[in-house]
């Protein structure tokens, strides 16, 4: 099917911005999730969404619990 002379001149006025996907590299996407996943895991623990305590120690004690937490739920 051919392609409408008006669509021809918007894809070339959008330039390089406009058209294709930017490349998408399968490998870094799934390492990309996996982290995302974690992390909104951690997420469930109210004490680690909020981010309360004033110290970070304080803070880095609260996310290994919920890690650990999490690690012996899995």
């Amino acid at each position: 099917m051919p392609e409408k002379t008006d669509s021809q001149a918007a894809r070339l006025r959008k330039g390089t911005g406009g058209g294709r996907p930017p490349g998408f590299d399968e490998a870094r996407y799934k390492k990309r999730n996996t982290v995302e996943r974690a992390i909104n895991l951690l997420k469930q623990y109210r004490a680690v969404a909020t981010r309360y305590d004033k110290r970070g120690y304080v803070f880095l004690g609260t996310a290994t619990a919920a890690a650990l937490a999490i690690w012996l739920r899995s």
